[in-house]
């Protein structure tokens, strides 16, 4: 297994990012690394060591694997030499970082492979979510690893540094960082420059570094230097006191003489900060155990930032998790704080501090808990009663963390909501439509709440209201329903013309049965609520419909050369009637308006035929009367002498008799009138019905009630 080129420290190396926009070859790779730093390895891998490598030391063993030292060039294994192990010879480098260790010059004498043995880690602070962590260290390094080299391979302009690295303020930063080449530039010399927050020279940027002349921007006087070796295409920047002014990006030039200058278009952003970050879950749940972290930047390897808790006694113990290696390489310290948090720790100051050990450097940071907890209503109304028209409210409250969202709702349907601790329900002159249960919901993202109250309102009854056929055939059943709405139920009545029919008490329905109706059920209806609120009634109309029946007022009489006719019918709906002189091959109906004439009074009609010039003995006439039901017929007879006296009476005696005609005709219409007035309230005297010259005329207003006796009648014609 490679390595990549050797970054400075404080981390190895790191993934690849986006080529140079002025890069000939974008997707080209970086070359085979001349020498490397391996990144944290898995619990056990092999590993092809470079000459002067750093390998990590803590937590792990190095074992040789190889042939025997024979004098063959290193890469040029003996495959007859037998194997052995050789434990290296360990020594701590004198550089910046304690942690890594230098292979012995022996080393490039011998061809094998390392073994790495991972060690067992401290057990202070030891916990699941270290482990967990570490593995995904070596998850997220090893193949972030692999990209490196395999991006390393080839020889094109690029450069790799992390996006973003932070410090704190009077420390120093190491910005890792490499860089390559085409392989046919084979320059004496590689020298580089370091910009600030420009990549072209051209704008003059300050200048951080310069290997060529040391010349530097005044900020940076004393403040920068190298740590890598441009030789080895390691051009890793150390930035020392840092202050807020030098926060920006930082941009790499490589100067390899004559025209092979090239600026990266990567670069590196620092961030100046002065508190350490506390992580504290976004959920904090009352009962619920939580982890609490304070994050630093780690990358000044010389002066290692060491954590200590404020304000955590009572909450738990903090374990330390030690020195973690971020994914783009750069490196924190973190500290860990388990405990369970009670409604009593909501609102409680915690605090995470940072300090460098033979400074005066200290960063503090704190974040208060937010401890949630699901709320409990803890006001509410006892069931209301109140008498339509008064004043209601309703109350509701409630305990949370976060407030809850309070909401009275009425049968699914949303009255009015707050994020509030309590919430007030008004209901001004309050109706009928308003009576029932209404609920109080509280909620907020952990849990929720919720109480019902019963608000009863009192009120007379509202207008009956009738269902049913009001249109039937005689002999058909009639059921009628009359319903209401009360409080407190009501007692239900129907009548007609003042007889009970049926009642029911405190009940909001009443149901009406008439079998087998006929016309005499025809007419006007009332159904009565009433409870000590008030009384309120309805009244209605049943409609029976029947075929014709002709009525014993139908006659003929004869004055001198005139005869009328009559025919009274008794029908529902009105019935369209006919004349027929069977002698004469005649029909005469309410169309011929010179010789009809017809009145309606309720639900009978009367139609009169008039015929002029019968000198001689008068004709036979037969009434017909027809609606959808069925057709009646009857031959109407004469009234007074008989008709071979016709002829004999003259012109004077026709005049006399047409004269009596006439009078009794207006006699017997203003008896009907009489009667009909009394017999139904809804009709008023005045109420005098229009004449009618055809069936295609009717008369508007309330039918009346006729009483006569039917007469026998011919067939149906």
């Amino acid at each position: 297994m490679a390595l990549g080129p050797c970054p400075p420290p404080p981390g190895p190396g790191r993934g690849t990012s986006a080529p140079s926009l002025h890069s000939p070859h974008p997707s080209a790779s970086p070359p085979e690394p001349r020498c490397g730093r391996s990144p944290l390895p898995s619990p056990q891998f092999s590993h092809t060591p470079a000459c002067g490598e750093l390998l990590p030391e803590s937590g792990f063993e190095a074992v040789w694997e190889g042939p025997r030292h024979d004098g063959r060039p290193h890469g040029q294994p003996d495959n007859r030499s037998q194997p052995m192990q050789e434990i290296l010879k360990r020594g701590r480098v004198g550089g910046p970082d304690p942690t890594l260790l230098h292979l012995s010059d022996s080393c490039c004498r011998l061809s094998g492979s390392f073994r790495w043995t991972q060690k067992t880690f401290p057990t202070q602070g030891d916990s699941a979510i270290t482990h967990l962590l570490y593995r995904m260290i070596f998850l997220t390094a090893l193949p972030l690893f692999w990209i490196m080299i395999s991006a390393s391979r080839g020889g094109h302009w690029g450069a790799w540094m992390p996006s973003s690295i932070s410090a704190f303020e009077g420390t120093c930063v190491s910005i890792p960082c490499r860089f390559d080449f085409p392989d046919e530039l084979r320059p004496a010399v590689v020298h580089g420059v370091w910009y600030f927050n420009s990549p072209y020279p051209k704008n003059y940027p300050p200048v951080v570094f310069k290997s060529r002349t040391q010349v530097v921007h005044e900020s940076f006087q004393g403040r920068s230097r190298l740590l890598g070796d441009l030789g080895l295409r390691n051009c890793t920047l150390l930035l020392s006191n840092v202050s807020p002014e030098l926060g920006g990006k930082y941009y790499f030039r490589g100067d390899l003489g004559g025209y092979n200058q090239y600026t990266f278009s990567e670069h590196s952003v620092l961030d100046i900060i002065n508190t350490p970050n506390i992580v504290v879950p976004p959920e904090v749940v009352a009962g619920t155990e939580v982890e609490v972290s304070c994050m630093v930047p780690d990358n000044c390897p010389e002066l290692r930032p060491e954590l200590s808790w404020l304000g955590h006694e009572g909450l738990g113990e903090p374990a330390v998790l030690g020195r973690l290696r971020e994914d783009e390489g750069t490196w924190v310290q973190v500290s860990l704080l388990h405990f369970v948090p009670t409604r009593e720790a909501n609102g409680h100051r915690l605090g995470c501090q940072a300090s460098f050990p033979n400074t005066t450097l200290q960063f503090e940071g704190y974040a208060s808990l937010d401890v949630k907890y699901p709320p409990v209503i803890v006001e509410m109304n006892s069931s209301v009663e109140a008498i339509e028209g008064s004043h209601v409210s309703l109350l509701c409250g409630a305990d949370s963390n976060p407030p809850p969202l309070l909401t009275w709702m009425r049968d699914g349907t949303v009255l009015r909501e707050a994020v509030a601790e309590s919430l007030l329900l008004e209901l001004e002159e309050v109706t009928p439509a308003e009576d029932g249960v209404y609920a109080c919901l509280a909620e907020n993202a952990y849990g929720q709440d919720n109480r019902t109250v019963g608000l009863s309102v009192m009120y007379a009854p509202w207008k009956p209201t009738v269902n049913g056929t009001m249109v039937a055939v005689e002999g058909e059943t009639v059921s009628i329903l009359c319903s209401t709405q009360s409080n407190p139920d009501p007692i239900l009545t129907i009548f007609k013309e003042k007889q009970i029919l049926a009642t029911v008490i405190y009940e909001s329905e009443l149901q009406l049965e008439l079998p087998a109706v006929s016309p005499e059920d025809d007419g006007e209806y009332w159904c009565v609520a009433e409870n000590q609120y008030g009384q309120r009634a309805t009244a209605f109309n049943l409609s029976v419909e029947f075929a014709p029946v002709l009525l014993l007022e139908s006659h003929c009489a004869a004055a001198r050369d005139t005869v009328q006719c009559l025919c009274v019918v008794k029908s529902n709906p009105e019935p369209s009637v006919a004349f027929e002189l069977p002698s004469r091959n005649v029909t005469v109906n309410e169309s011929e308006r010179g010789f009809v004439y017809s009145e309606r009074s309720g639900l009978v009609l009367t139609s009169i035929l008039t015929l002029r010039g019968q000198a001689q003995a008068p004709p036979r006439v037969i009434c017909t009367a027809r609606n959808l039901y069925g057709a009646k017929s009857l031959e109407l007879p004469f009234q007074g002498a008989h008709r071979l006296m016709w002829a004999k009476i003259g012109p004077v005696g026709a005049v006399v008799a047409f004269a009596i005609l006439i009078a009794i005709v207006c006699y017997i219409t203003q008896t009907r009138r009489k009667k009909n007035v009394t017999e139904s309230p809804s009709f008023s005297a005045g109420d005098s019905p229009a004449v009618l010259f055809s069936s295609d005329f009717r008369i508007s207003g309330a039918p009346e009630k006729y009483e006569s006796k039917e007469v026998s009648t011919l067939d149906s014609h």
